[in-house]
Formats: structure tokens, C-alpha cells, sequence
């Protein structure tokens, strides 16, 4: 079976957003500095082979969940995608919540690794990222930490009140539209396994998803440990505190963190929604400072605090000139997204994490397709 361009046009051209969003400038210059001649010199940002090595993998990891709704994952643990490099995974269930921009869908497994055993909740983007942060974030929800089922009156051991936190009103739809049928799963697995880790894994809106779905665990007591990928901001200034307080991050990331917020150079989603429109990014970056792929160890490091300007906080504005930035004013002024947060890398750069990520299929391998090339070719391989 061959698949030709066209087959996947649908499906690609599906990811670009709104066409009264997507006002591009050309750039001037393609280089992107890790370190601007005006920054502190930098302290121990590198990182070690077995964090990267567990990020490559929880990449694979994620890239499955978007075989859900597709052509579906089936147990033991059997898909189109790298289901065969998880050898000790056995499938719980599958969730997809319906094709609406506030869906979500993914997966949930025991790893049974003698090793490292884990039950791992994978959280699949939408292919409409861009939509669904201009469609919804218009009106941002107040957040209200969970602080148990039936207590009204919460006590000194309860998670603490997040004040005046707002956060995406379609992110926390899509977690709403999980919750009832991610956490009883859940519930059940962990008192089978209680010694099993419990791992939470999205990308871009599965990324927002899971940051929603691991506040709450936090507060049950199950100690998740998260990592996304292209995670879009989700909340306000304040619910940026309140996640760096839940789980520590507010200063330099390191490899014991319980948070991991992977983004990369040329991937506009992790500088959306836009500050202007009062969204904050949170701790934990791991930032991939190579455009194509796939990135070596030395591509990728970590970030300190929320806003670290060594990574994708300072790559927003690093290619602008001042025609560039006297337009996106005028964007910001008409309720457009600026143009520096060159929204044409949806096609390309949103899925280029260790893996392209967001195509459910079988042993394929992609060749000429480059983040400046538009060019798709597939090279068929023999069947493992």
C-alpha cells in the first residue's frame, strides 16, 4: 500500500488556522541566539543522555495517541504507529470525547517494565490547534482548584486557593469532556498497582489537557509526573504561580522534576494564546534549539523559570525587523494574532518533537519533508 500526497492533504491542511489569523511578514534572518549579547551569562543548562533518551521516548509515547480516532489502538497494545517499541505496554482503554474543537482523546496503558512500571495517560493534540485558542480563548474561565468530592469547607491539607486564576475556557472544557471517563481508570489502576508511577503525556492540546488533568491528581494524592510537547499557555499570571507552587518548578529545571514542558525553536503554539490577550507561560522548559530534525542532545536544554529568554521566550521577537513590529502592533490592535508568532510553522515545526508527531502510521519513513520545504515523500520499508 502506497501513499501519495494528495492522501494526505486533508489531514495536513486541516492544522493550519483561521485564515483572518494568519497575516505573515518575511523574516530577514533565519538565525535563532540561544544567549542575546544583553543576557547573563548562563549557569548548567545541559542536558544528560538519559533525560533526553526518556523524552525521545515519551515523544513516541504520544505520537500513538493520535491513532486513536484514526485507525485505533487495539490490545495487548497493537496500532499503526510505534505500539511495537513498547513490548511491556497492555492497553486500559482508549477515550475521544467527539470531533469538536474542545475534544480530547488518547489513551491509557500500564507500562509493566520490571524496571520502571508506570501507568501512562497520553493526551493526542487537536488538529485545529490554532482555531481553538483564537475561537475560545475570547472569554478566559475562572479556575477553581479541586480540592475533593464531597468537601466544601477545605482544610489546611487541601491544595492551596488559587485567587483570581483564569484559565482557557476550551482547555478546560476538553479536560471536563475527559475527566469522568480518564479518572476512574485511573482510580482503579493505581489501587491494582499502587507501586506503578503514574506518567501523563500530551501534545499541544493534549498538552494543556494534562497539565489540567495533573493539577487534580496532584491534589488526590497520586503524585503524577507530566511532560508535554508544543503545550500552548493556559492560564493567567496567577494560575502560572499556582502550577510553579503545586510542583516546585519555579526555578531551575533539573532532572528530578516532576514537570516537563517541551517546546522547540520554530513552534509558534507554546507563545499562544498571546500575552497581550493575558496568558503566561509556567516553569519547566526543555527547549529544542535545532529547526529540523531530528535534534542531537546538544539541540536540547533546560530553561529557568517561566520566562527564560534563552528559550522560547526570547525566540518570539529574535527575527523581527521594525516594519515587522510597527504591524503586529496594528494586528494587536485589530484583535489579531501577531505576526511574530509566526503561526505558518503549524504546518511544520507544532509536530517536530524528536518525532513528527500527529500521523498514525506503519512503518513509514519521511524523507525531504524539512520545516522550509514543503515537499512529502514517502519511502515504503519492509514489514517488521
Amino acid at each position: 500500500m502506497r501513499f501519495g500526497r494528495a492522501a494526505l492533504l486533508p489531514s495536513l491542511f486541516s492544522i493550519l488556522p483561521h485564515p483572518l489569523t494568519t497575516t505573515a511578514f518575511p523574516t530577514t534572518n533565519q538565525q535563532h541566539p540561544l544567549i542575546s549579547n544583553d543576557s547573563p551569562a548562563p549557569t548548567n543548562y545541559t542536558i544528560t543522555a538519559d533525560i533526553f533518551a526518556s523524552l525521545s521516548t515519551l515523544a513516541r509515547i504520544v505520537d500513538i495517541s493520535y491513532c486513536v480516532g484514526l485507525t485505533g489502538i487495539t490490545a495487548p497494545f497493537s496500532c499503526l504507529s510505534h505500539c511495537s517499541s513498547f513490548p511491556t505496554f497492555a492497553l486500559i482503554t482508549t477515550f475521544n470525547t467527539g470531533p469538536l474543537l474542545s475534544d480530547s482523546c488518547g489513551y491509557i496503558a500500564y507500562d509493566h517494565s520490571p524496571s520502571d512500571p508506570r501507568i501512562i495517560i497520553a493526551f493526542r493534540g487537536t488538529y485545529s490547534i490554532a482555531n481553538t485558542i483564537v475561537d475560545l480563548s475570547t472569554i478566559p474561565q475562572e479556575y477553581v482548584p479541586y480540592i475533593g468530592e464531597n468537601v466544601t469547607d477545605p482544610s489546611p491539607t487541601t491544595p492551596q486557593a488559587c485567587t483570581n486564576c483564569t484559565v482557557h475556557s476550551g482547555f478546560l472544557k476538553s479536560w471536563r469532556n475527559t475527566r469522568s471517563t480518564v479518572t476512574p481508570q485511573i482510580d482503579i489502576a493505581l489501587k491494582m498497582h499502587p507501586e506503578y508511577r503514574l506518567e501523563l503525556v500530551g501534545h499541544s492540546l493534549g498538552g494543556a489537557v494534562a497539565l489540567l488533568a495533573g493539577l487534580e491528581f496532584h491534589a488526590r494524592g497520586w503524585s503524577p509526573r507530566i511532560t508535554t510537547f508544543g503545550e500552548p499557555k493556559v492560564g493567567n499570571l496567577a494560575f502560572t504561580q499556582h502550577i510553579d507552587d503545586i510542583f516546585s518548578s519555579s526555578g531551575a529545571v533539573r532532572e528530578n522534576s516532576d514537570y516537563r514542558r517541551v517546546t522547540h525553536v520554530d513552534d509558534p503554539v507554546p507563545l499562544l494564546p498571546p500575552t497581550e490577550w493575558g496568558y503566561r507561560p509556567h516553569a519547566g522548559e526543555v527547549y529544542i534549539t535545532k529547526s529540523g530534525l531530528p535534534p542531537e542532545i546538544e539541540d536540547v536544554r533546560w530553561c529557568d523559570g517561566d520566562d527564560d529568554v534563552r528559550c522560547s521566550a526570547g525566540s518570539d521577537r529574535s527575527l523581527m525587523t521594525k516594519d515587522m513590529v510597527e504591524a503586529e502592533q496594528e494586528m494587536s490592535a485589530s484583535g489579531l494574532i501577531p505576526a511574530r508568532y509566526k503561526i505558518w510553522q503549524l504546518f511544520f515545526a507544532h509536530r517536530d518533537y524528536f518525532w513528527r508527531l500527529g500521523i498514525c502510521m506503519r512503518e513509514w519513513e519521511w524523507k525531504g519533508w524539512d520545516s522550509r520545504d514543503a515537499g512529502v515523500t514517502f519511502v515504503e520499508v519492509d514489514e517488521l
